[in-house]
């Protein structure tokens, strides 16, 4: 196990964790989000591949509308 922040909060998840698992495990829908880790963005074609290191620092965001 490993730890990596999300968003602020600290999680502890499995070394073979990837960016769509982490998507499941906090119910996030896959649509209309960007997600950086170590302040880089990470292409969503990568989402799968990508795997996470100790104490990543993951951020989630979600796009909205405004005007």
């Amino acid at each position: 196990m490993i730890k990596i922040r999300v968003n602020e909060d600290i999680m502890e998840v499995a070394k073979d964790f990837n960016i769509l698992k982490l998507l499941e495990k906090l119910n996030t829908p896959q649509n209309g989000i960007a997600v950086a880790i170590n302040s880089t963005i990470i292409s969503k074609e990568s989402w799968y591949s990508h795997h996470f290191s100790e104490n990543d620092n993951i951020l989630i965001i979600q796009a909205t509308q405004g005007g």
